[in-house]
């Protein structure tokens, strides 16, 4: 029982922390495209 536990609480974490990557990646994005729109209007 105290494998499945640990096991289980393992797969959360790395999905949680996977979901934390994807969501980091993405804002980083958005700001990047941001960025260029300042750019590209300030020529």
């Amino acid at each position: 029982m105290k494998k499945l536990l640990a096991m289980s609480f393992m797969l959360l974490m790395t999905v949680g922390v996977l979901t934390g990557c994807n969501t980091i990646s993405g804002a980083g994005q958005d700001v990047q495209a941001g960025g260029r729109a300042v750019q590209d209007a300030a020529e």
